[in-house]
């Protein structure tokens, strides 16, 4: 089905490209030619059974070679393999996340009651509200591409954004401060929205979710108290390179691949408001990406367009998932660049996007990022 749309210079999209006369480039804003019901037909269907026996080994592995690793660093305990351990132990915080991540949208198991144990074990250990994340992560989810309702990495209206003070444009634009933005998320999310992930009152939550979150801050609360008991048995310090540096890591690595995943592709794509946002379009703006070496660690949760549009599906399948929705999907689907054994090539979108991605016009139902030249500037002298 042909699908067409009037720019306001007069220029004509069909099927997704734009039609100057002089070349056909492709507009990823343009009205998809077919249904998420398409791309949903496309999937096998062994794609969304939930084998908990399998989601439960993947979660033997990792915490399998989380105890190694401390037992490793309790031995040692030496300069020589702290280095080696911070980096290693702090990527698999970040895999324990993503089986976490997976409770919360339902695709580790169909047993619910598992979903919240599981995830409530794994989310905790590494300092995040499970119930709390759980839920603004199904606000992101069912909302991603949309300037206002989206929840994670939204960008800022203009207004907002001129509103900030300078240390706030600093603290968010300027490398590395955002990829250290997670804990402070938590607790306060995005400027112009309000609210914790640790109270029940806040406005991400309805009624009936407060005693969820209440649950979730309480383990929160037990497992930073333990750290805390933990530093004054075997000192401050200790604690530190045992779990504080790891936990930086993770919080790196969780603020990197979700940023990178929305961010940063070679050209620049779209958000919405009103009748152009739709659950498919908005979700066609997320970017798959390669991590090398790093996705059989991290679960493969950079295979991210076919996880926003149907997180039921479990981890395992996605893969499978992504090739079989490609030939519907066709130029909507941008194929992730291929990384080296780690994935430094992503460091210089993740550095592009941050220094120029500002800010986003208030008017407009499909907008794109703006640049702060004067802010721009200022980073480039420092």
């Amino acid at each position: 089905m042909a699908v067409s749309h009037v720019f306001t210079n007069g220029h004509k999209k069909e099927n997704g490209f734009h039609n100057n006369n002089d070349s056909d480039e492709f507009d990823a804003s343009a009205p998809p030619p077919f249904k998420i019901a398409d791309i949903r037909a496309a999937i096998p269907r062994h794609c969304w059974v939930k084998n908990p026996w399998r989601s439960l080994s993947y979660v033997l592995r990792d915490l399998l070679v989380v105890a190694t690793l401390i037992a490793s660093a309790i031995h040692f305990n030496s300069w020589f393999f702290w280095p080696i351990y911070w980096p290693l132990q702090g990527t698999m915080f970040w895999a324990i996340f993503v089986l976490g991540h997976d409770c919360g949208h339902g695709s580790f198991s169909n047993n619910a009651k598992l979903n919240g144990i599981v995830g409530h074990v794994l989310h905790s250990s590494i300092l995040v509200p499970y119930h709390g994340w759980r839920i603004s992560h199904k606000t992101h989810h069912q909302n991603h591409g949309h300037v206002e309702n989206d929840e994670s990495w939204v960008p800022l209206p203009e207004k907002i954004y001129k509103s900030l003070d300078n240390v706030t444009k600093l603290m968010r634009f300027t490398a590395p401060f955002p990829i250290f933005a997670y804990p402070f998320y938590l607790w306060r999310r995005s400027p112009g929205k309000e609210g914790s992930h640790f109270n029940p009152y806040s406005k991400l939550f309805s009624p009936n979710e407060r005693k969820d979150v209440m649950i979730s801050t309480m383990c929160w609360v037990a497992m930073f108290s333990l750290l805390l008991t933990l530093s004054f048995i075997m000192s401050p310090l200790f604690i530190l390179k045992l779990y504080g540096i790891p936990y930086l890591i993770f919080i790196m690595w969780l603020d990197f691949v979700t940023y990178l995943h929305h961010h940063g592709y070679k050209q620049k794509l779209p958000w919405y408001r009103g009748k152009e946002w739709s659950y498919l379009r908005g979700g066609l703006t997320t970017v798959d990406r390669d991590y090398g070496l790093i996705n059989n660690i991290h679960h493969d949760i950079g295979t991210h367009v076919i996880h926003h549009l149907f997180p039921q599906i479990p981890h395992y399948h996605l893969l499978e998932a992504t090739q079989a929705a490609k030939p519907v999907l066709g130029k909507y689907y941008r194929e992730p660049e291929k990384s080296g054994p780690l994935p430094f090539h992503l460091i210089k979108y993740l550095l592009q996007s941050i220094g120029q991605d500002h800010y986003v016009s208030d008017n407009g139902d499909i907008v794109y990022y703006q640049t702060d030249h004067h802010l721009l500037n200022k980073n480039k002298q420092v």
